[in-house]
């Protein structure tokens, strides 16, 4: 009989700190939730193949972020994601434009699941954002021509 009560206190010990545990991740999962400091105003989520979010605040929120990190200063660890913070490498729209639509090394394409009109958002948010002040605006034109550009084998 004693051995089932120690058997029993200790399940309950158990499950206690279980439920404890439980509760604590919910608070700082709700606590990360809340901070919306970091997110854009307009929070979508996509939940198919493609895209929803149209501007390049969200695109990068939502898609970018999760590897390039909140700050844009990339990250290394799995992979390597360069930091996209004054970046002289996004000075050439072209050079964005195909990174995104073919990828490269860690990063995947997102040609397929983006349209222009997001490419180029996303685009122009980046090389104006984060240290980045490079006024040419990249259009949904631009993009498409990269497109041909690549499907006819020539690289940009």
């Amino acid at each position: 009989m004693q051995v089932r009560r120690r058997e029993t206190g200790l399940l309950s010990c158990r499950t206690a700190a279980s439920v404890a545990l439980v509760a604590l991740l919910s608070q700082v999962a709700a606590g990360f939730a809340q901070d919306s400091s970091l997110l854009p105003d307009n929070h979508t989520f996509s939940s198919g193949y493609r895209f929803v979010e149209l501007s390049g605040e969200e695109l990068f929120a939502n898609v970018c972020q999760g590897c390039h990190m909140v700050d844009a200063a990339g990250a290394t660890g799995a992979a390597s994601y360069p930091s996209l913070v004054g970046n002289q490498n996004l000075e050439a729209s072209s050079y964005p434009i195909y990174l995104i639509v073919n990828g490269r090394r860690a990063m995947p394409p997102f040609g397929d699941m983006m349209s222009d009109d997001q490419i180029a958002a996303v685009v122009n948010y980046l090389r104006t954002h984060f240290g980045n002040n490079y006024q040419d605006a990249v259009t949904a034109s631009d993009v498409k021509g990269a497109r041909r550009i690549n499907a006819a084998g020539t690289q940009n």
